[in-house]
């Protein structure tokens, strides 16, 4: 568990993120990020949700991580595919209450953890999928599809692109900018913006590549 002093250093670090990253974070929120970090370590140590353990490395790469995408969340309807534990899904759907976020991943163990943690930390905007991209209903199109992990640029747009609203984007967190990944694009989407991404406390390079249609109605 998180000791009262390592909390209180992350809420702080979290407060000073905001001003960093140019957005809003209440001290419900600050308080709901810690307690989903918390249930993370929880899980972590039985069901080996993600590789990282030391809990300062996860607040870092896993929760600011996710926080430095927040500025560029405008849909109301927002896919995470390959979700994980929830990474960006969990940290965005605190942030946004009045959006709708579907988590999907197709691994068991990871969704059990999302619904406990949706359960503990009463996220009313959070519907959970435990199938494969391809298999998710077709009545499902998002404004918005993120992934922080997921595969490559071309495959996640040609196994995303039906879920898709006609002026939809695609929003991939990477590291370096994958640029023969971006070579492979259908030709039916384009990159609308390449953005740096600012994570505090980590040094390595961080990128949101933004896709969208090449051809709108």
């Amino acid at each position: 568990m998180i000791t009262e002093v390592l909390r209180s250093a992350f809420i702080t670090r979290i407060l000073e993120a905001s001003t960093t990253l140019d957005i809003t974070v209440t001290e419900q929120q600050s308080a709901a990020l810690i307690s989903y970090l918390e249930l993370l370590i929880k899980w972590n140590k039985a069901y080996n949700l993600t590789a990282i353990r030391d809990p300062e490395e996860m607040f870092t790469k896993h929760i600011l991580d996710s926080l430095s995408i927040t500025k560029y969340i405008t849909g109301n309807t927002i896919l995470d595919v390959g979700t994980g534990p929830g990474l960006p899904g969990i940290p965005m759907a605190i942030m946004f209450p009045e959006k709708h976020f579907s988590l999907l991943d197709s691994n068991g163990k990871k969704t059990r953890f999302l619904v406990q943690a949706q359960l503990s930390l009463a996220l009313a905007n959070v519907e959970i999928f435990n199938v494969r991209v391809e298999n998710l209903p077709d009545n499902k199109v998002f404004d918005q599809i993120m992934s922080r992990a997921f595969t490559a640029l071309d495959n996640m747009v040609n196994l995303c692109k039906h879920l898709l609203t006609e002026k939809g984007q695609f929003l991939a967190m990477k590291g370096l900018v994958p640029e023969e990944e971006i070579q492979k694009l259908d030709a039916n989407f384009q990159v609308k913006d390449i953005n740096s991404l600012t994570v505090p406390g980590c040094f390595e390079q961080r990128h949101l590549i933004t896709i969208e249609k090449t051809h709108k109605a």
